[in-house]
Parts: structure tokens; sequence; C-alpha cells
């Protein structure tokens, strides 16, 4: 499992397409928004708008991973890869940790990178970095477990990258990361409860402000932990149909 997780981390971090993904898509949207909405803005206002988009935007591209782990899985199945590791002693749950893993690696190294680019460009206020540390992993394992169960469901890459935009882009405007959550109708902040968006972007925007409490902070990670490990139990169910259409 290990020497696969390291072959596949290097494959993904030579791949252009990924890096267009996690890191040159987020920073253009980021720099071109704010642009739109501090234009004309008083300094404490426009900072204040800063903090807000920065961590909103940053939650709303972690789900873009979705696409490399859809297109990964799609093409290993198809070219026979995954039928050719389930013939070999490798068990499943070690087949899927050593493509799943090295995904973690990425998006957390995205968090951190548009994290570091809020904070040289915008100057964007770290209030409690170790808070955003510790929100960022189960944002992590959330998005990319949700990635992972999505993979081995689809049957096509056109449908995993119509479902990541759904996912993506619904989950943003529903969530609040587009506009105020609180500008949004209460049916709509209804649901966005429902979102793991929702959740990582509030205990971001709180980490950010100091104004982190505890126990929201616990119910948060708790949130996003059920919703990483109901993601992976459906990854596991689907594993044996995923196998059935494999390439021999």
């Amino acid at each position: 499992m290990n020497a696969m997780m390291i072959v596949e981390l290097k494959k993904h971090i030579q791949d252009k397409g990924l890096v267009f993904w996690i890191l040159l898509l987020p920073i253009l949207f980021t720099i071109i928004f704010i642009a739109i909405f501090t234009a004309g803005v008083e300094d404490a206002e426009r900072q204040e708008v800063i903090q807000t988009i920065v961590p909103a935007y940053i939650v709303m591209f972690v789900f873009f991973i979705m696409i490399s782990m859809v297109q990964v899985f799609i093409k290993d199945r198809d070219k026979g890869t995954t039928a050719r590791m389930a013939s070999t002693p490798l068990k499943s749950y070690a087949y899927l940790f050593g493509k799943w893993i090295p995904f973690m690696f990425i998006v957390f190294f995205q968090i951190i990178v548009l994290f570091l680019f809020g904070g040289m460009v915008y100057d964007i206020s770290f209030g409690e970095p170790l808070i955003l540390l510790v929100v960022s992993l189960f944002m992590t394992f959330t998005a990319t477990a949700i990635g992972l169960a999505m993979s081995l469901t689809v049957n096509t890459e056109n449908m995993g990258i119509a479902i990541t935009q759904v996912i993506a882009l619904g989950g943003a405007m529903l969530s609040g990361l587009w506009m105020p959550i609180d500008m949004l109708p209460d049916f709509m902040q209804t649901i966005a409860r429902f979102l793991p968006q929702y959740w990582a972007n509030q205990s971001f925007q709180d980490a950010m402000a100091g104004t982190t409490q505890i126990v929201e902070l616990f119910q948060t990670l708790g949130v996003l932990l059920a919703m990483g490990l109901l993601a992976f139990i459906i990854a596991m169910v689907r594993y044996p149909y995923f196998l059935k259409r494999a390439v021999s």
C-alpha cells in the first residue's frame, strides 16, 4: 500500500491539470471576486470582505479534487489496472487507501497554500491557526471521502464531472460561500446545515476572527467526521460493483 501511495502521489504532482484545478483556478477566482466586491469600498470594510471571501473560496474549490479522483479511478478501471490489483493479495481496503490518501495530502497542501496566498497578498488574519489546521484536516478527510464514494459509484468521467459541479457549486451557493448565510432564505439556511461546506466555512470564519467556541468546534468536527465516514462506508459497499465493471 505504501508503495502505491508514493507512486500515486508522484504521478499527481506531475499532473498539470490537477495543479490548475487545485491552485491556479482558485487563486484566479479569488483575485477576480475580491476585486469586484471591494471596488470603491473603504479599507476597513474591504478587509472584512476579503476575510470572508478567502476561506469561502478555499472551501468551495477543495471539492474540485473529486474531478481528478473520478478520472483516476475510471482510468484504472477501464485500463485493467483495477482488475490486476484485485488479482494480487492486496486487500480491497489497502487498494482504496493507497489511491485515496495521496489525494488527502494534495487537498491539505492546497488548503495551506491558498491560506498562505491570502495572508501574503491580502494580509488576512489567522486568529487561531491551530484550529484552522484541525478544521482543514477534517475538511480534507470529508471532501476526499465523498470523492472516493463518487468515484466508485459513477459510470463515466463525464457523469463524475457533472456531479462534482453540482456538489461544488451548488453546495457553495446553498452553504453561504457566495454570500453571507444570513442573507439566504430560511429554507436554504436549513439545507446548508446538512452540507459539509457550511460547517467548514463557519469554523474557518470563526477561527480567523479568533471567536471559536469549543462546543461549536467539536460539533463541526463531529459533523465532518460523520459525513466522511458515511462516504467511506458507501465507497466500501460500492467497491465490489466497481470491480465487476473493471476490464480484466
